[in-house]
């Protein structure tokens, strides 16, 4: 099994923004914990991070044929990027959106997402266990 983990803008600045919000967790601290979780189930991942929308468009073009699953947190792009949800049709590689935080409890504009119909689901709410759980649906809940 592998997997590949897209992050998207302002992701990188994590320990540092909005630390309320976020936690103090920093970026490289949540891959770590995330690839643990993953090794210890024999799934591969690899992570990869942009603030850029086209970028991430081209890293999910060329995950075909490469990876068995996507799991995506698209940031700010959750809300309005045609672009990424057409993106994520164009593949044959099931993807999860996932998010830290809970998106239906927060600004009423971050409560629409245009990337979820494109996905098997959506995670949000659980912090970096969003994306555990991602990785738990992808093994089909395989003992964790």
């Amino acid at each position: 099994m592998k997997l590949l983990i897209i992050n998207g803008p302002n992701l990188n600045m994590l320990g540092k923004r909005e630390v309320d919000l976020y936690g103090e967790l920093t970026y490289d601290e949540l891959c770590q914990k995330i690839s643990d979780f993953a090794k210890q189930h024999n799934v591969e991942v690899d992570f990869y991070q942009s603030n850029v929308e086209g970028e991430i468009i081209n890293k999910i073009h060329s995950a075909e044929g490469i990876y068995d699953g996507i799991i995506i947190n698209p940031g700010a792009y959750t809300h309005y990027s045609i672009a990424i949800y057409d993106a994520l049709r164009s593949i044959q590689i099931p993807a999860i959106e996932v998010h830290l935080t809970n998106i239906y409890s927060r600004e009423e504009f971050r409560r629409k997402s245009v990337i979820a119909p494109a996905c098997v689901g959506q995670i949000s709410g659980f912090g970096y266990y969003s994306y555990i759980l991602a990785i738990f649906y992808f093994t089909k809940g395989e003992e964790v």
